[in-house]
């Protein structure tokens, strides 16, 4: 990429589109440009192609998507797969017809099956079933996969899907219903410790700052205590308890976001499509094509639990509802790939959660 080249982030104000817009403009790159969701709205097709034909972007960096935890997957199963297949069809297409000279597609390591051997290679995608709960984003990023390669393969299209595993950083989503296990759990425990300090003003201004569906207007202790309460936080004989659904035995693998971001814009400068199936050795049947990015290490969630604890500084229970939904058991992924073409993580776990719970208290 020239440092002058039009590029598109799509999806800028998000969790991964704006740590993809720190690190272009820490690397020099100045001519970015994109559109509000208020302005632009990526599920019509009529609209997305009268972008693309007035801004005839030179890279594009396709970050937006419908995302959310267990809950939110779960229950708004139809606007997961309608909104990121209408998303991603829109904006590949026109990358194409506007001759786009490079696009980078991010997925997610949830299209790998349930039940897939770890660490999770590229290749293991569509060898058995997805985990029923996030199926229907699942089957969305694999479409979005198939569509690249698909693209690249009839049309010579440069593009290239990326599935980073589950991150973490400045700018996540902390609702207490449906954000990813990380977030969650950290603003459940800061609240935990907040009660257990019987600090009614931090607990107040935390549901003021991020306020949650249904309690906006929090401005007194007895309503606090009855929303932590709700959400399974709890004194009960001077102890706090935190109520973790699942049973904590899962394992997760977690990449700082800036780390992600510097990932994907190591592929726009230095991998094209025709690398990677160079590296891969693929000759006659090109498919799995994308490119994991993680850390190549994983943690229960109980262990990611008690770290956070220590963290917070929190000294109550946590409770573990083995009748809650555990997920897909592990989620590790082989990052071999990412390794042979030239990157590698620089942020461990313990330094990004300690990096996130300050950037939360600066809030």
């Amino acid at each position: 990429m020239d440092k002058n080249h039009k590029i598109y982030v799509a999806g800028h104000t998000g969790l991964v589109g704006s740590a993809l817009t720190r690190g272009l403009i820490r690397k020099g790159y100045k001519n970015l440009i994109h559109r509000d969701i208020s302005e632009m709205d990526l599920r019509s097709q009529q609209e997305v192609n009268s972008y693309f034909e007035k801004e005839k972007p030179d890279h594009v960096l396709l970050a937006a998507a419908k995302v959310g935890g267990i809950y939110a997957n779960n229950t708004y199963r139809a606007d997961f797969i309608y909104d990121n297949l209408m998303i991603q069809n829109n904006i590949i297409n026109a990358a194409y017809r506007n001759n786009v000279k490079k696009l980078l597609f991010l997925g997610s390591t949830c299209i790998y099956p349930r039940e897939a051997p770890q660490p999770m290679h590229e290749d293991a995608l569509l060898t058995s079933p997805l985990e029923y709960t996030n199926e229907p984003y699942a089957i969305a990023k694999i479409a979005g996969i198939k569509m690249c390669e698909s693209y690249n393969i009839q049309h010579g299209t440069n593009f290239i899907p990326v599935m980073p595993t589950n991150l973490y950083g400045p700018g996540d989503n902390f609702n207490l219903l449906n954000s990813h296990v990380l977030p969650a759990l950290l603003r459940k425990i800061h609240l935990a410790k907040c009660l257990e300090d019987n600090d009614t003003e931090a607990l107040v201004k935390d549901f003021t700052l991020r306020p949650q569906p249904g309690y906006e207007n929090i401005n007194e202790k007895g309503m606090v205590v009855q929303a932590l309460t709700d959400f399974g936080i709890k004194k009960e004989g001077g102890t706090v308890n935190v109520e973790i659904w699942g049973t904590g035995k899962p394992m997760r693998e977690f990449l700082w976001i800036d780390d992600m971001a510097d990932a994907c814009i190591f592929i726009m400068e230095n991998i094209d499509f025709k690398d990677v199936i160079k590296e891969k050795g693929l000759k006659e049947e090109i498919r799995n094509t994308h490119i994991n990015i993680g850390t190549g290490i994983d943690i229960t969630i109980k262990d990611l639990a008690m770290s956070l604890r220590d963290v917070v500084g929190f000294n109550g229970e946590l409770f573990f509802n083995s009748t809650k939904p555990d997920g897909t058991p592990r989620k590790l992924i082989d990052v071999s790939l990412i390794h042979q073409l030239g990157w590698h993580h620089k942020t461990e776990l313990e330094e990004g959660l300690q990096k996130l719970y300050k950037w939360y208290m600066a809030q």
